[in-house]
């Protein structure tokens, strides 16, 4: 399974484990409740044909905290579009991956608000909704289980392949780029200007549809505050854009061996560190520099091309 898929099984628990703190850290002024949310029409929202989460008994549910919705218990993968106004578009597609700790989608901060944003400067985005790791059905057995977690009870086994707990997931991103690839025409979208950017969790999913998933090919990626530890790189790997906090509880303290990684392969890398800013800043207004990483991301796509509509 390799030392990628070991390093994936100790951050994957990390982040389910430290989820509550982490969450916490971007709002510190909002409500951290979490009350239900009726399920949305979500009319816009495209199955993807990868099947129900494989032995799930408990049905999608959403809650709101910190003023934005959250969704649990995706058993069905979907892609939902945002598309730019025709006369902006630019031929650039991103797949735009939530994060929650595998456990839940921060659907708005960290998927439709991307998502929104990117339209705005012609570039037709779309929200993975992918599979995720079944948690209890009320809101009040989530939080506890999340407790138990935190304070190290039902830890899986050591011995679980840590890779099975991603196979849904990456069959999900193959899924969304092939999607997109095959109505490129519809959407007025490049087929080789297809890239995918992630926060947190859905960082690591990124990163692992660039290197797990040679298929793929996404034409750039781009991971929010997700994990640094160093990667084999493929040839061809595509460009990567980086944002952290130093002061991010999960992933602030690690060195960049990922930017070293792609750096030593010589293939394009931006890394941008900010002093404050913790984990999930995601779209979020803050006073901190972090709340820049959005405009740095667009910079960045357009000293790429990929802002300049194609030929």
């Amino acid at each position: 399974m390799g030392a990628f898929g070991l390093r994936y099984r100790a951050l994957a628990t990390m982040i389910g484990l430290a989820l509550t703190m982490a969450l916490a850290s971007p709002v510190q002024a909002q409500d951290p409740t979490m009350t239900p949310l009726p399920m949305p029409a979500q009319s816009d929202a495209i199955v993807l044909g990868t099947g129900n989460l494989p032995g799930s008994t408990e049905s999608e549910s959403w809650y709101r905290q910190y003023e934005k919705a959250f969704v649990r218990n995706v058993t069905v993968a979907t892609l939902t579009p945002y598309l730019p106004d025709p006369a902006k578009a630019n031929g650039t597609a991103v797949i735009v991956a939530p994060g929650g700790g595998f456990r839940s989608l921060s659907m708005e901060n960290e998927g439709s608000d991307v998502a929104r944003a990117l339209a705005a400067r012609g570039v037709a985005a779309f929200v993975l909704k992918y599979r995720l790791i079944q948690t209890p059905p009320t809101l009040d057995a989530f939080g506890k289980a999340m407790e138990a977690l935190i304070s190290g009870a039902h830890r899986p086994p050591s011995s679980t392949d840590p890779m099975m707990t991603l196979v849904p997931q990456l069959a999900d991103s193959r899924a969304a780029f092939a999607l997109v690839r095959s109505r490129a025409g519809e959407w007025h979208v490049d087929p080789d200007r297809v890239g995918m950017v992630g926060f947190s969790a859905g960082a690591m999913l990124t990163l692992s549809t660039a290197l797990r998933a040679p298929d793929v090919k996404p034409a750039f990626i781009g991971l929010i505050y997700g994990p640094l530890n160093p990667v084999t790189v493929p040839a061809g790997a595509p460009p990567m854009f980086v944002a952290l906090a130093a002061d991010d509880p999960i992933f602030g303290g690690q060195s960049a061996g990922l930017v070293q990684s792609w750096i030593a392969a010589k293939r394009p890398v931006e890394f941008h560190l900010y002093e404050q800013g913790g984990h999930g800043f995601g779209m979020y207004p803050k006073t901190t520099t972090s709340t820049g990483w959005f405009d740095a991301f667009a910079n960045w796509l357009g000293m790429h091309g990929f802002l300049t509509a194609s030929p």
